[in-house]
């Protein structure tokens, strides 16, 4: 997430009242989760076993809650809660706006779009040219859609990323303050669910069609012609690559990434990143030895009978 204007080391530490470690006057751009954070951006750690990651990763700040040798070019904020911290930076720089009417008035709609009635499109929202949004469509803030769209009814674009910390009082939720971007050309079924990035963008590519009834998780990215059938869920920060498949009740666990053409067999259940190929399985198998090893296992069987 990217700051209006760029920021200061000593003004982000006022904000949040922190010491810091490096020159105050070291410039800070914006904020970032560790796995797409670049330079200018803070990232967060409140862990050990994670503090080498962010203090090597493209990061220039860092919000740690431990003070530790700082690395040449970088910064540091201390807190005893960067957890707490980050969500107050996300609040403070992207608030959540009330909208006061089913269409926002801020929002962009493009030419020849159709929006049926009982829709909700939220604050800053744009919408390309040519596209068909079906009736009890939420299109929350912030989302922008390409042309050539097409929404069928009761989907939800933009809804909070699935991201706890444990606290002995419950859950606390990661503040959500990303976007959903859909590219041209997208095709989305009935009762889909979209989560917003956490700070950067979920992203469905140009010429993907999803069917009914499909979750996407947060900072997920979905290449081109991709098809998806119904009753996937895909965790977040997942990367599925241009032309992949995917067949009904498929579940891909978070942080993956699947290669270009890929084919995900029905219910397959996805644990690690894959190359090109065709999957079937929970864990997912290579398609082919699968089925042959249940051929051999069922021709097993029949003998034990005869």
């Amino acid at each position: 997430m990217k700051f209006k204007q760029t920021q200061t080391l000593q003004g982000i530490a006022d904000l949040l009242s922190l010491n810091y470690v490096g020159d105050p006057n070291f410039k800070i751009t914006g904020l970032n989760e560790i796995h797409v954070v670049q330079k200018g951006e803070i990232v967060f750690v409140d862990h050990p076993k994670y503090y080498d990651k962010a203090l090597e990763s493209n990061a220039t700040t860092v919000l740690i809650n431990k003070e530790v040798d700082c690395p040449e070019g970088k910064t540091l904020l201390i807190s005893d809660d960067p957890f707490r911290d980050f969500n107050k930076l996300t609040k403070h720089f992207n608030p959540f706006i009330a909208s006061k009417e089913s269409i926002s008035e801020s929002s962009i709609i493009g030419e020849n779009t159709i929006i049926q009635p009982n829709v909700f499109i939220g604050e800053n929202v744009k919408i390309g040219k040519n596209c068909i949004i079906h009736a009890n469509v939420s299109i929350n803030n912030d989302c922008v859609i390409g042309d050539n769209v097409t929404i069928h009814s009761n989907t939800v674009l933009g809804s909070n990323a699935f991201y706890y910390k444990k606290r002995p009082e419950g859950f606390d939720p990661l503040v959500s303050g990303g976007r959903v971007v859909i590219e041209d050309n997208v095709d989305l079924g009935a009762s889909c669910t979209i989560d917003r990035g956490v700070t950067g963008d979920t992203t469905i590519g140009e010429g993907t069609k999803i069917d009914n009834q499909v979750h996407v998780g947060h900072d997920t990215l979905i290449g081109k012609k991709c098809l998806i059938a119904a009753q996937t869920g895909i965790a977040g920060c997942t990367v599925i690559e241009d032309e992949v498949t995917i067949w009904g009740q498929v579940g891909v666990v978070s942080g993956l990434r699947i290669e270009k053409g890929t084919v995900l067999m029905a219910q397959t259940g996805v644990m690690k990143s894959l190359k090109k190929g065709v999957y079937f399985g929970t864990p997912q198998r290579e398609y082919r030895q699968t089925m042959r090893e249940l051929i051999y296992l069922k021709n097993e069987v029949n003998k034990d009978k005869k």
